[in-house]
């Protein structure tokens, strides 16, 4: 096994690179500027933990992330791509697609939830769909995580092990373990069609869960270009005068049972 990125450089690091961030949201609701970035990759590679690390310090005003459930029937009779257009980001804002509509290619595909056509139609629609929506001005960036079998069964067993981690372990998810080797050929058909010069994939090895987040996130701003924001002084004002206001008996209110108190009590 190779050696994992110590703790103390991942905490140091990716606290610099989430002021870089912050930094970088900044300038794109400055500039008017439209981010999209996709993750996929196998189940359990690390997607959710990276975009949890890059969202933590923003605003979720500006950067959202699209997660969307399973099709509803209306949504079933749609254009395949028309569920996602409605989650494309506006003037000043960044997306992340923690899936996307590369389900079709991957998933989809492998277990049978589409027809061959359906798919096939995919393949030939998503590159012109990619080309347009930078034709338009959107920076889009498509990141692919990838894990080892080996790890990937670790992950998922320390899923089973932890009660508060188990929901992330899906029916879908043993079933994939399953069909590891046709999900590799999906993956290795879909970057065949969708590797496009305007929106390239790229992969993120993420065995080292630290390793991955912090190299995606240096790569992720070395995509978006952004100026140092000029920071103006900013000064509390003086708080109103409470002359004349009464506040009201704390009786009349109901509080919230103070249960640190007696956990420090116990303690």
């Amino acid at each position: 096994m190779s050696k994992k990125l110590p703790s103390a450089i991942y905490q140091a690091e990716l606290a610099r690179l989430q002021q870089e961030l912050v930094k970088m949201e900044d300038h794109v609701a400055r500039a008017g500027e439209r981010v999209v970035v996709i993750f996929e990759g196998r189940d359990a590679a690390g997607k959710g933990g990276t975009i949890k690390r890059i969202t933590e310090h923003l605003n979720p005003r500006l950067t959202r992330i699209a997660a969307l459930p399973k099709p509803t029937e209306r949504e079933q009779g749609q254009w395949y791509f028309q569920r996602y257009v409605a989650h494309l980001p506006a003037r000043g804002e960044i997306v992340l697609f923690d899936r996307s509509w590369y389900n079709r290619g991957g998933i989809e595909h492998v277990l049978g939830f589409c027809t061959p056509q359906e798919y096939r139609l995919f393949l030939r629609q998503c590159p012109i769909f990619e080309r347009l929506l930078v034709e338009d001005g959107i920076r889009l960036i498509k990141y692919w995580f990838s894990v080892s079998d080996e790890e990937q069964e670790h992950r998922f067993q320390k899923r089973i092990d932890d009660p508060v981690r188990r929901w992330k372990l899906s029916p879908t998810d043993l079933e994939s373990r399953t069909r590891y080797v046709d999900f590799s050929r999906a993956k290795d058909e879909m970057f065949v069609h969708t590797d496009i010069p305007e929106a390239p994939w790229y992969v993120v090895e993420a065995d080292d869960k630290r390793a991955a987040r912090v190299n995606c996130i240096a790569h992720l701003l070395s995509q978006v270009p952004y100026d140092e924001p000029a920071v103006d002084p900013i000064e509390i004002p003086p708080r109103q005068s409470d002359v004349g206001y009464v506040r009201p008996p704390r009786e009349l209110s109901t509080y919230v049972p103070d249960h640190a108190a007696a956990l420090d009590r116990d303690g």
